[in-house]
């Protein structure tokens, strides 16, 4: 019996000292196990964290006017960009554990583990924060044990070459918060229209509960649903200690502003945002990838109020009609575009009118020809005669017939200036013919046209065809002083890092003689004055007279097919076209471009100054008869001011209307005056400036 009895013993001990070996052997396994991995994670570096991010675009203003959106709409912030709210919000919901675990929670997975099986499913979840971030990184969201291995080695690679805040950072930019929303900053956006950094308890709160179902805890689907979502939010953050249940019972009762927002990568200037990307890919070589989904900050130079002005004026004016349009509006002193309209509607038609068209400009073009002319010897009060004329060229085998707007003429000489204000074609076609066409070809290659201009004699009446970006912008050197301009559209652009990638600085080249240049602009105001009016013809600008209250430049143009104006103040140059993509324009239809562009002119300055153009030095004024040319006299019906390089001006007074030639006119006497009440008050400033009075 004793001998039985010890056997047993025996064997007892054996058994139990098996079981010790194999309990060392499997922790000993298990250990090495362990060990292989961390040092698997640790050998297999740090995995990538970018991923695709939206590419944002920012007005003049810094406002963000559009974005492009691949797939995901995401916006990468760091850490402490973000509220603390949100990330304790986050933490006591998702991950209680997360600053005590290394990237998993082995009571919460094996509790998922039983449950799964007791259900017979793999629908049981047990991420953690890490997990998950290794899940939106890399890994589908497959609910399958392969996806939980890879997920899990994942998670230790993020935990072995990563910090907590680098791991929570991550999460937060990346997990997924309901309708097209990535990362929390979109979130912020869609929902409350705010950043991040800027969100309170309650938003934080609210926000923090979806990603466990984006479209089921929605607040926009099914507010009360998201609403008990929140109030479990809350309560996880007062049992962290984060709140106290009080504040999670006064957090709940505060009132959310939902002023969702639709993820819209066109939001503002579509056709502007489509040059911007052009620009980008042709003249910079980016990537379209890497504009599409590299988190870029695209700084441009669109401002955002001037834009919907703009396209304002062009759907009042053009409401009811099949026409289509095109306006530009660029700052003449710098080049940068600041508004841009290429069509009546960017969702029906994509097709920038302002960039890619290229139409017939009309009389738009004369600016360029007469350019041509006062450097060649004209002069505002140089005197042609305006009659029904053929011209002969080409050796006496080819001739040219034009005619003026409903064929009427002065019969009689009349001076530039008139000839400007009334868009006389036969002045035009007789200074084209003096000067040679090669004239105003090359004075329009200077001025940044680059259609090309065929030189023939209907060229000066705008038959060519140019673009309205191009045109529009070539007046920036009478605006500016005779300074060459860049149209400029990006200022900056940002890769996800904060590396400055690009930047543009205003291109400005001086190219004409400021002293004709400003010549030229006060004939471009010739079309707005009404004195300048004949009996056979009214000055072009007079239909938009009185919608214009500060001093302005322009010209327009029309043909059978086009509409033009374009005109100016010292800060800003605005282009309008108007007609038909495939049609000629119909009766009435010539006017929409001038109102377009004077309702929108005066909308776009309302709380600018109405500034004067500056007058350099070395010209002067004179008050000459504006038919033929000479010192006007008070017998003279009209009395037009005129600017004269210093020399050139007119010495003759006109003899037509008196029998005394040299008495001076009143506006004579009233320029003298001026002048000379300008230059003592500038030496009055300039004393007091020298003794320290200012």
């Amino acid at each position: 019996m004793e001998v039985i009895t010890r056997k047993k013993y025996h064997r007892k001990i054996g058994l139990i000292r098996r079981l010790i070996r194999l309990t060392l052997v499997l922790a000993i396994l298990l250990m090495g196990s362990v060990v292989g991995l961390l040092s698997y994670a640790k050998m297999q570096g740090p995995p990538p964290l970018q991923v695709q991010q939206t590419t944002v675009f920012y007005g003049s203003d810094e406002s963000i006017i559009g974005q492009r959106v691949v797939g995901q709409n995401r916006h990468w912030i760091s850490l402490s960009e973000i509220d603390p709210a949100v990330i304790e919000a986050t933490v006591a919901i998702e991950d209680r554990k997360f600053h005590r675990h290394y990237g998993f929670d082995f009571i919460r997975i094996g509790s998922a583990v039983l449950k799964n099986v007791q259900q017979g499913t793999k629908a049981q979840g047990a991420s953690t924060i890490t997990q998950q971030y290794a899940r939106n990184l890399f890994l589908s969201h497959d609910k399958t044990w392969q996806r939980k291995i890879n997920e899990a080695i994942y998670a230790l690679r993020l935990e072995m070459n990563y910090t907590k805040e680098q791991i929570l950072e991550g999460y937060l930019n990346t997990i997924y918060y309901g309708h097209g929303a990535y990362g929390i900053e979109a979130a912020a956006n869609y929902y409350f229209q705010k950043s991040a950094s800027e969100l309170n308890i309650a938003e934080a709160s609210m926000l923090a509960g979806i990603p466990k179902g984006p479209l089921y805890y929605s607040p926009i689907r099914n507010y009360d649903r998201a609403k008990s979502r929140q109030q479990q939010v809350l309560n996880a953050m007062a049992n962290e200690g984060y709140i106290t249940n009080l504040e999670a019972n006064d957090y709940y009762n505060t009132p959310l502003n939902l002023e969702h927002d639709t993820v819209n990568s066109v939001a503002v200037g579509p056709y502007f945002q489509e040059v911007v990307y052009q620009i980008l890919t042709d003249d910079y070589g980016l990537d379209p990838q890497l504009i599409e989904a590299g988190g870029l900050q695209i700084y441009t130079t669109l401002d955002p109020t001037m834009q919907a002005k703009a396209e304002k004026w062009v759907e009042e004016e053009l409401k009811g009609t099949e026409l289509q349009t095109a306006l530009v509006a660029i700052d003449p002193r710098s080049g940068d575009v600041r508004a841009m309209v290429g069509g009546r509607n960017y969702l029906e038609s994509q097709f920038n009118r302002a960039t890619q068209a290229r139409r017939m400009p009309g009389s738009a073009m004369k600016p360029i020809l007469y350019y041509a002319a006062l450097e060649n010897g004209f002069t505002p009060a140089t005197p042609l005669t305006s009659e029904e004329t053929t011209f002969i060229y080409d050796d006496g085998r080819e001739t040219y017939a034009p005619s003026n707007f409903n064929n009427k003429y002065a019969n009689d000489f009349m001076t530039l200036a008139k000839a400007m204000a009334l868009s006389d074609n036969i002045y035009a076609m007789k200074t084209h013919f003096f000067l040679g066409f090669d004239q105003m070809t090359n004075t329009a290659e200077r001025l940044g046209i680059t259609s090309t201009l065929a030189e023939i004699p209907s060229l000066a009446l705008g038959t060519k065809l140019v673009g309205v970006l191009e045109l529009t912008n070539s007046y920036s050197a009478f605006a500016n002083g005779g300074k060459k301009v860049e149209p400029r559209f990006i200022t900056k652009v940002v890769d996800r890092d904060g590396k400055v990638l690009l930047e543009q600085e205003p291109v400005v080249e001086q190219i004409l003689d400021p002293n004709l240049a400003y010549i030229m602009t006060d004939l471009m105001t010739g079309m707005f004055d009404l004195n300048l009016s004949s009996s056979h013809s009214e000055v072009t600008g007079r239909s938009i007279v009185h919608l214009v209250n500060r001093p302005v430049a322009g010209k327009s143009g029309t043909t059978v097919s086009d509409s033009w104006m374009i005109g100016y103040t010292p800060q800003l140059l605005t282009g309008v076209w108007v007609g038909h993509d495939q049609a000629n324009l119909q009766r009435g239809e010539g006017q929409y471009a001038k109102r377009i562009w004077a309702k929108f002119i005066e909308d776009a300055l309302e709380d600018k100054l109405r500034l004067p153009f500056p007058k350099p030095s070395n010209v002067v004024a004179m008050a000459i008869n504006p038919d033929n040319g000479r010192l006007a006299t008070d017998a003279c019906p009209v009395q037009h001011v005129s600017y004269f390089v210093k020399g050139t001006e007119p010495v003759e007074y006109c003899q037509v209307h008196i029998d005394n030639p040299s008495s001076v006119s009143e506006i004579q006497k009233e320029i003298a005056e001026i002048e000379e009440a300008k230059k003592e008050k500038l030496m009055k400033r300039f004393i007091k400036w020298f003794s320290g009075g200012e």
